[in-house]
């Protein structure tokens, strides 16, 4: 995104540009849906991080450590090829779909793992986008398929948008957090 565009002086830094090109834009919402994510979750105990609703088995803590996976799994394998950096703590012979959802005892450990996903899968999309490479094929296939890195980073857009709802509802659930976007001052305290 262009600093010098003077529509957006004042604005958070996550606030896709009003003016920009279409791959600015989607790393713009993409990075929208990430930052309304984290503050729906932020400020947690392992408490709140495990806390419910009635209807469903999904925590915000379960949420993070999924969408770290998420995270690691479009820009490490489904982009690059490459293992997923997550599931270098992922005990040997586990079960991926199982694992992804149980949450560390630490709640430190589950807010420091989803950061630093987001920031390798950031630093990953900006070497992507620098190379022009966005209509490239990715490494994953589907039969003889194998969609453009475009349509991968379109699935995590997705992906963000069905959970950040989820996000939104445990957490007025949880403490009455409601809003569409994070304060303009905040910034993640866990």
């Amino acid at each position: 995104m262009s600093n010098d565009d003077p529509t957006q002086q004042g604005m958070p830094p996550w606030e896709p540009p009003f003016h920009g090109t279409e791959n600015e834009h989607l790393a713009g919402m993409l990075d929208r849906l990430r930052t309304t994510f984290r503050w729906k979750a932020d400020g947690l105990d392992d408490d709140g991080l495990r806390f419910t609703l009635p209807t469903s088995a999904l925590s915000l803590g379960a949420l993070l450590k999924h969408l770290a996976v998420c995270e690691d799994d479009v820009f490490g394998w489904r982009i690059a090829g490459e293992r997923p950096d997550v599931m270098a703590d992922m005990p040997e012979g586990a079960d991926l779909f199982a694992w992804q959802w149980e949450l560390p005892d630490d709640p430190a450990d589950v807010y420091a793992l989803y950061d630093a996903a987001v920031e390798r899968s950031r630093a990953r999309l900006a070497v992507i986008l620098d190379a022009g490479r966005l209509e490239a094929p990715g490494h994953l296939t589907f039969g003889e398929i194998r969609p453009s890195i475009r349509r991968h980073v379109c699935d995590l857009v997705e992906e963000y948008g069905r959970h950040t709802g989820h996000a939104d509802l445990i957490r007025e659930a949880l403490d009455g957090r409601v809003g569409e976007d994070p304060p303009d001052e905040w910034r993640p305290v866990s």
